[in-house]
């Protein structure tokens, strides 16, 4: 007589494929490179890699405030007079309107999420005070 067979089901995972509206590829800049994950109404996240002994420009923005997350790697960061450094799982907030200043003192890539908040988050709302790279404002 036949033994009965346990018959085992492997689950089935399903992932949503949903395009990101407003999601952009990979852009290069001088210190590094940025790319878009999410953005909605009021909020856009990047992950942010900068290149050791590298630096982002003394900026402003008018129209948004930041969080930074350090994924990996060492930052230095400027804002307004306080200078910190920023390892692996730490963060800080930038407010609106407040000079500030991401650095790569480090060995290794930089690598940081952003979340930027605002009304208007577009790349041209940045005001340089200073820049590495001689870019105009």
């Amino acid at each position: 007589m036949a033994q009965p067979q346990e018959i085992m089901q492997t689950p089935t995972l399903t992932l949503s494929t949903t395009a990101l509206k407003g999601a952009a590829a990979t852009e290069l800049r001088p210190w590094g490179s940025f790319t878009i994950l999410e953005e909605g109404r009021g909020y856009k996240i990047k992950r942010i890699e900068v290149k050791p002994g590298h630096r982002l420009s003394l900026q402003m923005h008018h129209h948004r405030s930041e969080h930074w997350i350090v994924v990996s790697g060492t930052a230095k960061v400027t804002c307004g007079e306080a200078d910190l450094t920023l390892s692996s799982n730490q963060s800080t907030y930038v407010p609106q309107c407040t000079a500030h200043r991401l650095e790569n003192p480090g060995v290794i890539p930089l690598i940081l999420i952003e979340v930027q908040n605002g009304e208007y988050l577009g790349e041209d709302d940045i005001i340089r005070f200073q820049d590495d790279y001689s870019r105009a404002n």
